[in-house]
């Protein structure tokens, strides 16, 4: 039987009411924080438009609940936040991006998980984060001449494919250029350009995404708090970010603290406090002493089996070499270590970047405690081919390709392993640690 005439004009405007949808929407849809009760949910469009989202239990289709609608501004990048305020825990939801209240059909799965109301109830839950810092993405027309410093795009495929329940971004997510260091339009823009890349949308959709910055999604390279523009970098990470808080104590920055099922992960801030790395004299420091203090007392107050801890610079490697907290600030760093041995604690894991290359670096106290480094980077920018005599690094854990990192969190609730595992741009696994919780 043939389509009439009125079945066939219907398709048609379906399809171009689709097409239109779908050409308001400039990046996303991504997801933020993940809590037993809400989830926020986040998209940028390409001009002022209503953004509001469904959600639904997957084993419920029927039964949807909406976000508050969003109008999108200019002066905000046309970017919208809204949590999901009427989920329960550990139930698997799919989700629906409406642009002026038409749905936006999406070629990859929409959908996120709350976490699971596990406790005095059975053990932690097993789950995995990917980590990666340093993503370049090009613009030939704003970048330096010769050979593009960005590349192997596919990785964030990749990455996807594993299927992680959460992304934490350790630094350089996005990389400034001159043209942009010294305009909100320009900061904007770059922010943008980046989480617009099309290879990145199905991970946005799909894993919960937390971040920290560094220097190049801050401001120019090696910046500090010297940077006129810090609170427009500031507000630009607040727009493209969902952590669950910027800040601490009344401070402003990007400090912030989650929990995923029993692992607790801070996210340090070492550009917005930090003293210029040529300074000689007065206060040289890289997080301040609040956030520092704030830190020390966090780590102690935690029962976590792991306690990892999100900062853009490396931390144990002892090399005095570009930004390494060695190189820079010993005296911060050395009361730091001093401040985790003094207190006890066990299971630190610093997660850093910045390097464009990886390696894990384990340092043991005098308490008989060991502490990691966990450097992964970088995920498209330039790779760091020089070797450093880093004595602190574990054999066999050096990297230098476009790679990223998976943490696997299993076991019982008072024997939890973190398996570390590192790969390529194209899956392949570079090699992996397991490390068991001490008592």
């Amino acid at each position: 039987m043939k389509p009439t005439l009125s079945l066939l004009l219907s398709l048609l405007f379906l399809s171009i009411t689709a097409f239109a949808q779908k050409s308001l929407l400039q990046s996303g849809p991504m997801l933020g924080y993940n809590e037993m009760r809400e989830v926020l949910l986040w998209a940028q469009t390409t001009e002022p438009a209503r953004v509001q989202f469904a959600y639904w239990p997957k084993e419920k289709p029927g039964e949807k609940f909406f976000t508050e609608t969003k109008q999108t501004l200019k002066n905000e990048a046309f970017t919208a936040k809204l949590p999901a305020g009427e989920v329960e825990p550990g139930t698997e939801y799919a989700y629906q991006l409406l642009i002026n209240g038409k749905a936006v059909e999406l070629d990859y799965p929409a959908e996120f998980k709350t976490q699971e109301l596990w406790r005095w109830r059975y053990d932690p839950p097993a789950f995995s984060v990917a980590i990666g810092s340093c993503a370049y993405v090009n613009e030939e027309v704003y970048d330096r001449p010769g050979t593009p410093y960005g590349s192997d795009y596919h990785i964030f495929n990749t990455i996807h494919r594993l299927r992680p329940d959460a992304m934490i971004w350790l630094g350089d997510n996005t990389y400034l250029r001159e043209v942009d260091w010294y305009s909100r339009t320009g900061i904007l823009a770059r922010y943008t350009h980046t989480r617009s890349l099309p290879e990145m949308q199905p991970l946005l959709a799909s894993t919960h995404h937390y971040a920290i910055w560094d220097d190049h999604d801050y401001g120019p390279d090696n910046s500090d708090r010297t940077y006129v523009h810090k609170e427009t970098t500031l507000e630009a990470f607040r727009l493209f970010w969902g952590n669950p808080t910027f800040g601490i104590d009344g401070q402003k920055g990007t400090t912030s603290f989650f929990q995923y099922n029993d692992i607790d992960f801070f996210l340090m801030d070492d550009r917005y406090f930090r003293s210029p790395n040529r300074l000689q004299g007065g206060d040289r420091t890289m997080l301040g002493k609040e956030q520092l203090e704030w830190l020390i007392g966090a780590l102690a107050a935690s029962y976590a089996p792991f306690k990892m801890v999100c900062i853009g610079n490396q931390v144990l490697n002892p090399v005095k070499a570009h930004e390494t907290y060695e190189n820079l600030f010993p005296e911060e760093r050395a009361y730091l270590l001093q401040r985790i041995e003094e207190e006890g604690l066990k299971n630190v894991v610093f997660l850093t970047g910045d390097r464009h290359k990886s390696e894990l670096s384990k340092y043991v106290n005098a308490a008989g405690n060991a502490v990691y480094d966990l450097t992964i980077s970088p995920l498209t920018a330039g790779v760091n081919t020089r070797e450093e005599n880093n004595e602190l690094r574990v054999e066999g854990t050096a990297v230098a390709e476009h790679n990223f990192g998976l943490l696997e969190f299993s076991g019982p609730r008072t024997e939890r392993v973190l398996k570390i595992r590192v790969f390529d741009a194209d899956g392949n696994e570079e090699w992996s640690l397991e490390i068991p919780s001490e008592k």
